[in-house]
């Protein structure tokens, strides 16, 4: 069913062959990559980044750094109350369903909000066969980063039953509104993509079995 360059790690020892392109299973050698602490205060005002806010699929082939990496991950999952565990999304019951993967020409990040840091899942450049399971668009292939939205169903459903689905969904939009509202604040740009292969998407990333993808957001500078 259709739905909705930054410097790696170490090297890793399985290979694995994904869309005519090869990866790398990440191994203990890939030690967690601890981000920048994000920006509180920016230059650009909410009001002007809601004001700005396009969609836009070209993309300047300049890759993100680890500042606006940083930023972006920070503004979808990241914790707003160290005391109590809030992050910077609203999320039902405070369960925190979503799980938020970045792929750029380096591989395939798992991001951990509560140590703001990337976590290595595969090594390798997954963008052309990400970009083919999202129905050969070319923004998902040629942005900077791409973020991707997952979201465990079950953490919610534990409290909810039912109602998680939904809940979840609804959930992938707050932090998708919050990374592209950041992202314009950061003069960067990209697009809300919701038409892919589920299972295909699930299959070229190697997501766990109890991740399901709920959206692809592709980042970077906009040409001109």
């Amino acid at each position: 069913m259709r739905k909705l360059r930054f410097c790696g790690y170490g090297a890793a020892a399985v290979m694995i062959g994904i869309g005519g392109l090869s990866s790398t299973i990440a191994t203990d050698k890939d030690k967690p990559k601890d981000l920048p602490q994000p920006v509180v205060a920016g230059k650009m005002s909410l009001e002007e980044a809601i004001a700005q806010r396009r969609s836009v699929r070209g993309f300047a082939d300049i890759p993100l750094t680890l500042q606006e990496i940083s930023q972006l991950c920070w503004a979808g999952q990241g914790i707003t109350d160290p005391r109590r565990g809030f992050r910077a999304s609203p999320s039902a019951g405070a369960l925190y369903p979503i799980e938020l993967y970045v792929v750029t020409a380096a591989g395939v990040d798992h991001y951990r909000p509560r140590d703001h840091r990337l976590e290595r899942h595969l090594t390798g450049d997954l963008r052309r066969a990400l970009q083919a399971a999202a129905l050969d668009q070319q923004a998902v292939g040629e942005a900077a980063a791409c973020l991707v939205v997952t979201a465990v169903v079950e953490r919610t459903a534990r409290k909810y039953g039912k109602r998680a689905e939904r809940y979840c969904f609804i959930e992938a939009g707050h932090v998708a509104q919050n990374i592209f509202l950041q992202a314009t604040a950061l003069h960067l740009a990209g697009v809300p993509v919701g038409a892919f292969e589920d299972n295909e998407v699930a299959t070229v990333l190697k997501l766990p079995k109890d991740r399901r993808v709920l959206y692809l957001l592709p980042i970077g500078n906009p040409h001109g």
